[in-house]
């Protein structure tokens, strides 16, 4: 059996259950976010196109094996500050605050979610591996497809990010029936704000990206 096979066995998942995680009201949640570019967005507004290149999309593909604008959303977040500029920037490895607009949004839900947990055990028990955060991504997107498709009572998946091994979250559309986002974010300012520049200097040292910061200081 493949560690991470192209698609979930539907019937093991219902036999094995859900290993379920509760994201509650206390935990600080990081986003990075574009306004600019072709497809500018909210902080707090789920991604309905796709699927896209993003690991567990679960959005449905169209007749042609293409993404599509359809019901299914997703938003994705990150424990730590680190872990958004390491997830958004992986492809250059560059913290580049010129490129389409970039804004850093720091909350805390408003209402507490029940996501899949994918950090221990469950991913072996589903047939699969840790792979499945680091794998191929179109797999992990079938993954997630079936896992939304089986366990009806999940907002999300919690897992460990596979460019900083740190805590992320990917929350399906199910979670805004919870009204899980807050009136006003804890924090929320353009990556190229100069009061940004240490903290993301300092963030880019950390993974060991460039910054490309929109004002040279």
């Amino acid at each position: 059996m493949p560690k991470l096979p192209n698609a979930p066995d539907l019937n093991h998942l219902r036999a094995i259950g859900p290993a379920l995680r509760t994201l509650d009201t206390r935990k600080l949640w990081h986003r990075v976010y574009r306004r600019g570019g072709e497809h500018p967005t909210r902080w707090d507004a789920l991604r309905f196109h796709g699927p896209a290149s993003a690991r567990f999309d679960h959005h449905v593909l169209d007749d042609t094996g293409k993404a599509k604008l359809q019901g299914r959303g997703i938003l994705y977040l990150a424990s730590d500050v680190p872990t958004c500029l390491a997830e958004v920037y992986q492809e250059n490895r560059e913290v580049d605050t010129n490129d389409r607009h970039p804004w850093l949004v720091s909350f805390r839900l408003a209402s507490t979610l029940t996501v899949l947990d994918l950090t221990e055990t469950f991913a072996v028990r589903a047939g699969c591996s840790m792979k499945l955060v680091s794998g191929p991504r179109p797999h992990a997107q079938n993954g997630a497809r079936g896992f939304y498709d089986v366990y009806s009572n999940i907002d999300g998946l919690y897992f460990l990010s596979s460019m900083t091994n740190r805590p992320a979250a990917a929350l399906f559309e199910r979670a805004l029936d919870r009204n899980p986002f807050p009136a006003s974010p804890d924090f929320h300012r353009s990556l190229s704000d100069p009061l940004l520049h240490i903290p993301i200097q300092e963030a880019c040292k950390d993974i060991d990206y460039r910054y490309s910061p929109a004002i040279r200081f």
